[in-house]
């Protein structure tokens, strides 16, 4: 036996029903609060400051990596074994 009951409640009725807090009020909050700490940080990081604080450690890895690259490269083209002279 199969028994199916549609109910048509909208969100607020359905956890005032089942007695669940209404969150809404504190969600709003927390979604203010957050955005006032985005914003404040937003504020402190401008274009100028973001550029000195990633480039230098972005161009340092990269000329490394660079520099990695054509060591293995001369090592893999290096002098390899001499021919045989044919008698």
């Amino acid at each position: 036996m199969k028994i199916t009951i549609d109910v048509d409640c909208t969100p607020e009725e359905a956890r005032s029903f089942l007695g669940l807090p209404d969150v809404a009020p504190l969600q709003q909050e927390m979604m203010a609060e957050i955005q006032r700490r985005l914003t404040a940080g937003l504020a402190t990081m401008d274009p100028e400051t973001l550029m000195k604080t990633w480039l230098p450690a972005g161009l340092q890895g990269m000329e490394q990596l660079q520099k990695m690259f054509w060591q293995q490269m001369n090592k893999a083209g290096g002098p390899g074994p001499k021919p045989r002279e044919k008698k």
